[in-house]
């Protein structure tokens, strides 16, 4: 899917040239003017397409206002941009960093969540597939990568799309690199298997997926950008108390998890201790007993040692994959 708008090119101040993630982003956010550009379309809630501008640098970012928000029948009204905001705070507790700088803000239609834009502005020169408002009809989805199999860095090297990290192949084994999902039924005679890239990447956000208990994560949530970075959005409905693990990341379920995980997993065991900062912060974005039921979810990954399995108690893929 192709992030775009349906509004004009964004105001001439510089671009702010720092990763989506880090906390120069973040401080752009928090203190930025907000301005709406445009909307995003075919969202489920309202999502709007805007920028910040800060010291005369701007952000291209995300604004989905409070009241925008469609409510869902296990989630209580008014909560999603919260979450969004708490699985950030989770992302830079691991130091993955693999979700974009999101804060809890006014903007010009109330509070909301406002998320740094990964890749080209919709409009720009830089937009990979030239998006303009006529044309804009996706959903917040992926970055200005979408089409890269057709498209080259500028040093000759192939840019990294959605298709080399998620794909369906026939027969019963995913092959050399990739990790399987689950059957697919194709239409066709022939066995074929939902896949993904055994990628440390996506095994990392396989991890804070599990912790946060991510009841969605799709293949368009999956933002790769050029050089190698992956960023992932839309993480409103998450730290339900009940197990609510839906995701096409299943191909490492059961095994152990590496080294890497297991060390960033005590660390946040550690941060998340009593009335720590990040504690403290997440208690004004999720309630005290998901606060708890998180700490629980966290210590539990840490004494098994092991990327969970699914519950059998809820649809384990989500609906549509992508």
């Amino acid at each position: 899917m192709k992030q775009a708008a349906d509004s004009g090119s964004p105001s001439p101040q510089r671009q702010l040239t720092a990763s989506p993630a880090d906390e120069e982003t973040r401080t752009h956010l928090v203190l930025g003017t907000l301005s709406v550009l445009g909307r995003i379309r075919q969202a489920s809630n309202a999502v709007l397409f805007g920028e910040v501008e800060h010291e005369g640098r701007r952000v291209s970012c995300v604004y989905k206002p409070v009241a925008g928000e469609r409510p869902l029948w296990d989630f209580p009204d008014g909560t999603l941009a919260q979450r969004e905001v708490a699985a950030y705070e989770i992302s830079r507790a691991t130091g993955w960093d693999l979700i974009p700088a999101t804060v809890l803000r006014e903007g010009p239609y109330g509070q909301g969540m406002c998320q740094a834009w990964v890749g080209a502005p919709p409009g720009s020169d830089e937009d990979a597939a030239g998006a303009g408002a006529e044309d804009a009809e996706e959903a917040e989805g992926a970055s200005d990568t979408e089409d890269a199999g057709d498209a080259e860095d500028a040093d000759g090297t192939e840019e990294e799309g959605l298709e080399d990290l998620l794909a369906i192949v026939e027969g019963d084994e995913p092959g050399e690199g990739w990790k399987t999902v689950g059957h697919v039924d194709t239409g066709a005679d022939r066995p074929a298997l939902l896949v993904h890239a055994d990628d440390e990447r996506l095994r990392r956000l396989a991890v804070i997926d599990a912790v946060i208990n991510n009841g969605d994560r799709k293949g368009g949530h999956l933002l790769p950008v050029p050089g190698g970075r992956l960023y992932a959005i839309d993480h409103g409905v998450t730290f339900h108390v009940d197990d609510k693990l839906r995701t096409l990341l299943w191909g490492w379920a059961g095994e152990p998890l590496t080294a890497e995980a297991a060390a960033a997993l005590r660390g946040l065991s550690a941060a998340l201790a009593g009335s720590t900062p990040l504690a403290a912060r997440l208690s004004e974005l999720i309630t005290t007993t998901e606060l708890d039921a998180l700490r629980k979810r966290v210590d539990a990954l840490c004494k098994s040692g092991r990327h969970p399995l699914p519950s059998g108690d809820w649809p384990a893929i989500p609906w549509p994959p992508v």
